[in-house]
């Protein structure tokens, strides 16, 4: 009598393998990297210094001249500073690169 019970567990797990591969999936490609850029982004804004050119959150583009705990001062224009929270720093560009509203080359 135990063949029967061994058949019918058997399709239970056959049920739920295609449900669990979904989830495995869905984790390798959406989630798992995901992370990664998180981790990524943390650590770039974490590495933030004076001199970087950074890109806002709201489109805007400037230079970091001061860097605090959770805020940094971004020149958006000649002599025009912003308090900025970290988290809104979108992206650190080297600093090299030459931002739109800097006119030295």
């Amino acid at each position: 009598m135990g063949a029967p019970a061994d058949g019918g567990m058997m399709a239970v797990i056959m049920q739920f393998l295609p449900i669990v591969a979904i989830f495995i999936l869905f984790y390798f490609l959406l989630i798992r990297p995901q992370q990664k850029r998180a981790k990524e982004h943390a650590a770039a804004i974490g590495a933030v210094k004076r001199g970087d050119t950074v890109v806002l959150s709201s489109g805007m583009i400037g230079k970091v001249t001061r860097v605090e705990e959770a805020e940094v001062n971004v020149e958006i224009a000649p002599s025009v500073n912003v308090r900025v929270v970290k988290t809104m720093i979108a992206e650190v560009r080297n600093r090299t690169a030459i931002a739109a509203n800097d006119s030295k080359a």
